[in-house]
């Protein structure tokens, strides 16, 4: 048994005290200590995105001075590490809607113990009490970070007003590289949903009749009367989550809610910050995976844990229509098609993601074409289907579907035929909620 107790004080002193000496070597004098007095000229609009869509900057609820401070630690790209910030850095109640780039740093400080700084709500103590045991270790780490440890430096977040087109919006999402948007409604000046990729899949399976007939409905809808017509019966507010919210409650909220895109929302000004994924919150767990303590069901096989969907298992042939695919997706409510030959090798994937090439293409028009000639379209490159074994261990599987940033791996036997499917939603599952069920159960947990 391992004991866990406080922090160590002195080392974090030392961040601190590097810190704010890296901050005040790189102020410039120019610029207030409290952030900016005021807003910069905007840019011009670029001309790929819908003039109702909207760009919001990342991280614009800091201040410059801490920005700098930040950027001078260097972390890897898109990680998930993120510096501590002081107690009085607060999002800033006036939202800044333009994005401009900050001053560069000139000098470039070492700062020790970035990693460790990350672990140590979890660091050993010899005076620290007995701890739960170390199959909630994951959970207990998700529990003492907050999402916006989870925020990335630097990202692009496209929001649609609902009084945009849908074809534009599917086009918008197409042009800027973006699997989701916000949706914001300027009569409730709120924020009242998301436009995924499903949504432009439901459009097509509603309203698709033959190639002979155009679809009015993607052509001429609005989002909010797609909205209308949709949600009539399904309406649901917005899920989302503070920056403050730990990211076990991201995870619970997730799953909980069947969703796979979580807005991170400030509170103060209403900005839209983030989108959180089970993909994003996996890695940002990996990359601490290695300096923790490893409960012993991570050396346990899939087939020991039980880990994954094995039973009625939805996939697709290389000459299934279009069409059909779509038809699935819906009523099975998967995120993607295992592509079976007739032996039963699994030979390729037909995601939800795909789909959205048929906007790219502007092909959406005839779905009964085949799934394999739908396929020579991809925009990324393809290195093949991620597969398992149930023989593989848990920890096998995490470092696997991290490093290949999938969604899901198909299990397969020796001769490639599938047996299940093992998701990121799975995968959480069992490193974070069911730990946490079995210690409420146990009463170590509220």
């Amino acid at each position: 048994m391992k004991r866990f107790g406080s922090l160590r004080r002195s080392k974090k002193r030392k961040e601190q005290d590097l810190l704010a000496e890296g901050r005040r070597q790189s102020e410039p004098p120019c610029l207030p200590v409290s952030g900016l007095s005021s807003s910069p000229t905007p840019p011009s609009t670029p001309t790929q995105a819908p003039s109702q869509s909207m760009l919001f900057p990342q991280e614009v609820h800091q201040s410059v001075p801490e920005r700098l401070g930040r950027s001078l630690s260097s972390p890897p790209p898109d990680t998930g590490q993120r510096l501590s910030l002081p107690t009085s850095a607060k999002p800033s109640s006036s939202p800044i809607p333009y994005a401009f780039p900050l001053p560069q740093a000139t000098s470039q400080p070492n700062f020790y113990g970035l990693f460790e700084g990350m672990l140590e709500k979890l660091e050993l103590d010899d005076d620290g009490v007995a701890a739960e045991p170390d199959s909630d270790i994951y959970m207990r780490f998700m529990k003492s970070h907050s999402c916006y440890d989870i925020v990335p430096t630097s990202s692009k977040l496209v929001v649609f007003d609902t009084g945009l087109q849908v074809k534009k919006a599917f086009f918008a999402l197409v042009a800027n590289g973006v699997r989701a948007a916000p949706l914001w409604d300027s009569e409730r000046q709120c924020f009242v949903g998301m436009l995924t990729i499903t949504d432009f899949i439901i459009i097509l399976h509603r309203y698709y009749k033959s190639p002979l007939v155009q679809i009015y409905e993607l052509e001429d809808h609005k989002l909010e009367t797609w909205r209308e017509v949709y949600l009539q019966e399904t309406f649901k507010p917005l899920v989302n989550i503070s920056p403050e919210s730990s990211i076990f409650d991201a995870v619970y909220s997730l799953i909980k809610n069947k969703i796979h895109r979580l807005p991170v929302i400030d509170p103060v000004t209403g900005n839209p910050l983030y989108i959180l994924t089970h993909k994003r919150i996996l890695k940002f767990l990996q990359l601490f995976v290695r300096e923790m303590p490893k409960p012993a069901f991570m050396k346990q096989t899939l087939g020991e844990l039980g880990i994954g969907t094995y039973k009625n298992i939805a996939f697709i042939h290389p000459d299934t229509p279009i069409i059909k695919a779509l038809q699935i997706f819906v009523e099975r409510r998967v995120s993607a098609l295992p592509v079976v030959d007739v032996s039963g090798k699994v030979v390729d994937i037909y995601s939800k993601f795909d789909v959205i090439n048929l906007a790219a293409e502007k092909t959406y028009n005839n779905l009964d074409i085949t799934v394999t000639q739908a396929l020579r379209h991809r925009w990324q490159y393809f290195e093949g289907v991620m597969q398992c074994h149930k023989l593989d261990t848990l920890e096998t599987i995490v470092d696997r579907i991290v490093k290949a940033e999938v969604h899901r791996l198909v299990v397969v036997d020796d001769r490639s035929a599938i047996e299940g499917i093992v998701s990121l939603s799975d995968i959480l599952q069992a490193l974070v909620l069911s730990p946490a069920d079995a210690c409420r159960e146990e009463g170590l947990l509220k």
